[in-house]
């Protein structure tokens, strides 16, 4: 039975699949075998000992068997494994240093970081969290089915709960940056995977901001109550967003699988907001009846047309950049932009024109204004520590750090 499944194994086409991308998610990485109880062992009870290795495969085998789509059933273990994960950081149990914790890329199950500190074992669990949450987020943005009109429909529900998600996973991953990354040594942060970069972390963090704010932007386009300064706002802070997660890239090292990926969305997205903010801007000055302000209009309009085309090209850089990808059909604020910039941009150009003749001294982009930023990360706690940890109960049972150690000494010296 095992050969002939096997020749046929070996003789079906596998398909390929080629995953579209609405929300980006970087690689999720997922805990890989490591030896719990030969590290605790006389530490702390044996059922705590088995808790935390029961737990920890548990995500593991998850994540592996359902490529990390499980979500809820993840997030639920994840919370267990965390409050008794949390014993393990504390200075008064003197464990912080003893397992070696080892993960992995989920998506090729390439070994990329092996670390003996409890606080690096707790910066995973966060950020596998916060790449949960966007994957969630992500999900809800593709929807399954079509409507009747041959247009994907995404429900103003489904964009409602997307921005929260959003809002949840920069709160996971800010509060990993400032309570947990800080706690790790410097000389511990040099071996740890490049996808834990402090700045790598700020941008995903950042740039889920900025996507929850293209979702508003696109909400607001839908609704006939927003008005043009809304608008504005919204593709302004968009920009901001973006911007600031290209800086937090900058001094990063990028060399690894999917640093240039994550590079790419962020010009993508940066491009396209741009795009949107002088689109907008130019149809605020527009309004105004000085000559200079429609010769602005229009240099914004021609600005926000050179950028959709820069936009485009961005995109399917990020595409074909490892690992491949497929764009989502145009949706939300993009959708609605790629039919007005170009239009608005040729017709105001014409009408224009005699103005852009006479006064081309005048032909200058204006300053973008400055807003204060609107959406922040939801603030995330820790949950509180598992009550097994009171070793009042068992103090009597386990060993003290040093008898562990002379133990071990005493085993190593006999064999």
């Amino acid at each position: 039975m095992g050969c002939t499944y096997s020749v046929y194994g070996l003789g079906r086409k596998k398909k390929l699949s080629i995953p579209e991308v609405v929300v980006y998610v970087p690689s999720m990485r997922i805990p890989a075998q490591c030896d719990l109880q030969r590290a605790l062992k006389g530490l702390i009870p044996r059922d705590l000992i088995d808790r935390l290795s029961c737990l920890r495969n548990r995500i593991a085998l998850i994540a592996e068997d359902t490529g990390g789509s499980a979500i809820t059933e993840l997030r639920q273990a994840l919370e267990e494994y965390l409050s008794i994960l949390i014993g393990l950081t504390k200075k008064e149990h003197g464990l912080q240093d003893l397992v070696e914790f080892k993960w992995k890329n989920l998506e090729d199950g390439r070994q990329e970081t092996c670390v003996a500190n409890a606080w690096f074992e707790l910066l995973s669990v966060v950020h596998m969290m916060a790449m949960l949450t966007l994957s969630e987020a992500d999900t809800l943005m593709i929807p399954k089915d079509y409507s009747g009109s041959g247009f994907r429909v995404v429900s103003t529900d489904c964009k409602r709960d997307a921005v929260d998600l959003l809002l949840k996973s920069a709160g996971y991953l800010e509060f990993g940056v400032r309570n947990v990354l800080s706690r790790i040594p410097a000389e511990i942060k040099k071996s740890l995977s490049k996808d834990l970069q402090d700045g790598v972390l700020e941008a995903i963090a950042i740039q889920a901001l900025g996507q929850g704010t293209e979702i508003q932007l696109g909400l607001a386009v839908e609704s006939q109550k927003a008005t043009l300064s809304v608008k504005r706002r919204l593709a302004c802070e968009q920009l901001i967003y973006y911007s600031q997660a290209y800086q937090c890239l900058s001094g990063c090292d990028l060399s690894h699988g999917y640093g240039k990926k994550h590079t790419w969305f962020i010009k993508w997205k940066f491009l396209e907001s741009k795009a949107a903010a002088y689109y907008y801007h130019g149809l605020v000055l527009d309004k105004s009846n000085e000559p200079t302000c429609h010769i602005s209009a229009v240099c914004c309009f021609l600005a926000a047309q050179e950028l959709l085309v820069e936009s485009k090209k961005a995109c399917i850089s990020f595409c074909l950049s490892a690992p491949v990808t497929r764009a989502p059909p145009l949706w939300g604020v993009m959708k609605h932009l790629h039919q007005k910039i170009p239009e608005v941009a040729s017709r105001k150009s014409q009408m224009y024109g005699y103005l852009l003749e006479q006064e081309k001294a005048l032909q200058s982009l204006p300053d973008l204004p400055d807003f204060q930023l609107s959406l922040r990360p939801d603030d995330y706690e820790l949950p509180g520590i598992d009550p097994a940890w009171d070793c009042e109960k068992w103090e009597n049972q386990s060993q003290s750090l040093k008898e562990h150690l002379k133990d071990c000494e005493d085993e190593m010296e006999k064999e």
